[in-house]
């Protein structure tokens, strides 16, 4: 059974760093484009990040380049998502994916999810 757990979320102050871990079983994930998605409360999922197996990477939003940086261990079939100067308005769940390109992934067409981790930020 394909799956993909995400960890590392939690409930921090302003200007605070996270790393969030997707790790994913079932199969080797070492040919598809992995990435992460968010969903504020009340709110539609955004595109975060997305990398590929050769470490090609795009972001979403302006806000998250520079903050957010996304990595992955193809070894240990595992995505990363460090967050740093997390402000408020990142509080939201963060999903894992995978898709078969940059392109659909930020396009929100995955192949697979995660379950989510919620990341809460305090001002």
């Amino acid at each position: 059974q394909v799956q993909l757990v995400e960890s590392g979320g939690g409930l921090v102050q302003a200007g605070a760093s996270l790393t969030l871990s997707c790790a994913g079983s079932g199969r080797s994930f070492v040919n598809d484009f992995m990435g992460w998605f968010r969903q504020a409360p009340g709110k539609g999922r955004e595109f975060v990040a997305g990398i590929g197996w050769s470490g090609a990477f795009t972001y979403g939003a302006d806000s998250e380049k520079g903050r957010f940086a996304i990595s992955r261990d193809n070894s240990r079939n595992t995505v990363y998502l460090q967050m740093k100067s997390l402000q408020p308005e990142d509080t939201a769940v963060y999903y894992c994916a995978t898709g078969r390109s940059l392109l659909r992934l930020e396009q929100g067409q995955c192949d697979f999810w995660g379950q989510g981790t919620q990341v809460t930020v305090s001002s």
